[in-house]
């Protein structure tokens, strides 16, 4: 029998900085000039997506306590819903990994423009460069998950620099008369605050990076609650008071029309050289948010692969106990994916894959934040008696968030995302067809029966 590699894990500061810096990625360093046209009424948006966003770390954190499993989302939707829904939830939620890559990746090469002023201009180089990160990182990961552990730390630290720098120093520096009107956006609250919410949702994706990689966690029952929701709250925390100083520093017309807006702030608080260090921590930040997301987009095939749900090709691991087949091929989709869109402008790459991206990751969300109402119901000896009524209300909380989150998304988004989710249909079908015809062979090759070969 063949001796399973023994696997080095990934202890509470790591997975606490996974979930950090999968969260703080590109979005946010973008995100204050798309929110300028709603005006400070954003602020409230920000508040409300964090609010659902710590509702479903809750829902993470309890199912992670009661099943410490690798794969996440998909393996409490197959555990509560059976084998269909579970593969639902890993096709999405893998498509939503490997192509909110590419997204990061392209943002990663935007930051780098700062200084190498060719990638703005030259497409073919900038998409060589997003590609050369990709599989740096994707040779890392496939060397060992605590070597992605490793950079993720590293990398989520130095990115909150220069986060920190204008959340907290850039707020000694705010005038009032840069917000503008509290609601600039012409239509009612309700409805500025829902659009922006729409827009806020994106750079809190990530929240249950913990939980993917479960097996590979120390103490998994209670580290990944622990970085789970002390992850998303710090990072709440950071992206508040970080909008607050940008609306503060920028005046509103200038900021509506910025394509670097922390950078933009830093000027104005400190001068020039604080425009170049937010520009670097940008882009050291997507760099680490690549590393997280390309560690997770093996781990989730490879769960659902071991489970029959996904060919068993991506079951297979390298020396370190790694998926390294399922890095491979979702990186050479993450390739196929910017190869085919490098003639079109770095903007328009990054946010018609991030729109998609956040679709398919929001379906595994509710599917999660349900599988936990359907177990507490079916399995209660996982769960704390005292506490079952608590965790019922905040799991339909964040469900009906996650729904709410899907119909923000948009028509469009919402039709072609469920395109892709029904792409995968077919796949599942071939996967029962081949599962079903090998006993079938085995009782007509012989007498002895499938259980007894066995």
């Amino acid at each position: 029998m063949r001796t399973q590699p023994v696997r080095r894990r990934l202890g509470l500061w790591m997975a606490s900085a996974l979930v950090v810096g999968n969260m703080i990625g590109s979005g946010v360093f973008l995100l204050p000039s798309s929110l300028a046209k709603y005006g400070p009424v954003s602020l409230v948006a920000w508040v409300f997506t964090a609010t659902g966003a710590v509702l479903l770390a809750l829902v993470f954190a309890r199912l992670a306590r009661a099943y410490p499993e690798t794969g996440g989302p998909y393996a409490y939707a197959r555990r509560a819903f059976g084998d269909f829904v579970g593969f639902q939830t890993a096709w999405g939620y893998w498509i939503a990994v490997w192509a909110g890559n590419a997204a990061i990746a392209v943002a990663f090469v935007g930051y780098l423009a700062h200084f190498w002023h060719a990638l703005g201009t030259d497409k073919p180089l900038a998409a060589g460069v997003g590609l050369a990160a990709i599989w740096a990182l994707t040779a890392v990961n496939s060397y060992g998950v605590r070597q992605g552990g490793l950079v993720q730390v590293v990398t989520t630290a130095v990115k909150l620099v220069p986060l920190l720098l204008i959340a907290v120093g850039g707020l000694f520096f705010v005038e009032s008369a840069n917000f503008g009107p509290f609601n600039a956006s012409g239509t009612s609250a309700f409805s500025a605050v829902t659009a922006a919410a729409a827009l806020t949702l994106w750079s809190f994706i990530g929240l249950e990076s913990a939980t993917v990689p479960a097996e590979d966690v120390e103490d998994p029952e209670r580290t990944i609650p622990r970085a789970t929701v002390a992850g998303t709250v710090v990072t709440a925390l950071i992206y508040i008071l970080g909008t607050v100083a940008v609306l503060g520093l920028v005046p509103a017309a200038a900021l509506a029309t910025s394509t670097a807006p922390f950078a933009d702030a830093a000027d104005a608080a400190f001068g020039g050289w604080a425009a170049d260090l937010v520009a670097a921590g940008a882009a050291i930040s997507a760099f680490g948010a690549l590393n997280g997301w390309i560690l997770l987009q093996g781990q989730v095939p490879y769960a659902a692969a071991r489970d029959g749900l996904f060919p068993r090709f991506f079951a297979r691991t390298g020396r370190g106990g790694t998926p390294v087949a399922g890095l491979v091929v979702s990186s050479v989709l993450v390739t196929v994916l910017m190869v085919m869109n490098y003639n079109s402008s770095l903007v328009d790459q990054f946010t018609f894959i991030i729109l998609l991206a956040t679709l398919t990751t929001v379906i595994p969300y509710a599917y999660a934040a349900a599988a936990e109402l359907v177990l507490l119901a079916t399995d209660r000896a996982a769960f704390s008696g005292r506490r079952l009524a608590r965790d019922a209300v905040i799991a339909l909380l964040a469900f009906g968030y996650s729904v709410w989150a899907i119909a923000g998304a948009g028509y469009e988004v919402v039709y072609k995302g469920t395109l892709l989710i029904f792409a995968g249909m077919p796949v599942y079908a071939w996967l029962k067809y081949r599962e079903n015809r090998t006993p079938i062979k085995a009782v007509g090759s012989g007498p002895e029966s499938p259980a007894k070969a066995a």
